[in-house]
């Protein structure tokens, strides 16, 4: 069984949510890690996990970075990592995946599952194999605890419970 590790400069872990019901704010993290134990073209074979560094979150506004980071969102410092770990992988079509396995967010896990896209394999420059995927889902933040909120004297609220999430990543093999 072969490991490929995520190639962090090379992979986006990105997210959207509702902002003041009228808006989206986009967001990303920029420190983690991941690997795909096992034939990342037949991903139905494989095991995915990822660990990501919860104070890397990065939504272009400091002060909005410093509030999710804060005891009324993730809480970093006593929960500074969020986690992954598949427990099925099933495929749905030639490329195409549902990547289903635990997520913990602060010190909630639950089972979501990703749909995920196998963009191909490629060489880089240097002689080493590269694949790619794009792989996509939706939690409800209030399940994992992030209940923070804020009504709107117009109705509604400050921040969209849906949490929309893109990864867009390589891997390459383990040396």
């Amino acid at each position: 069984m072969s490991t490929w590790n995520i190639d962090v400069s090379h992979t986006n872990l990105g997210f959207t949510i509702r902002h003041m019901m009228v808006s989206k704010v986009r967001g990303n993290f920029t420190d983690f890690e991941g690997k795909i134990e096992g034939d990342p073209e037949d991903l139905a074979t494989s095991k995915v996990s990822f660990k990501v560094d919860m104070n890397s979150i990065n939504t272009n506004s400091e002060d909005r970075d410093n509030h999710l980071r804060s005891p009324d969102f993730f809480e970093t410092e006593k929960y500074p990592a969020m986690t992954f770990n598949s427990t099925k992988v099933v495929k749905t079509s030639e490329d195409e995946f549902d990547l289903i396995g635990d997520l913990t967010i602060k010190d909630v896990t639950k089972e979501v599952t990703f749909k995920t896209e196998y963009e191909g394999k490629a060489t880089n420059p240097w002689g080493q194999p590269v694949v790619g995927f794009t792989v996509e889902g939706e939690i409800d933040r209030k399940e994992f605890g992030l209940t923070w909120n804020q009504a709107l004297e117009t109705g509604g609220f400050m921040v969209g419970d849906k949490i929309k999430i893109v990864i867009e990543l390589e891997a390459n093999p383990e040396a």
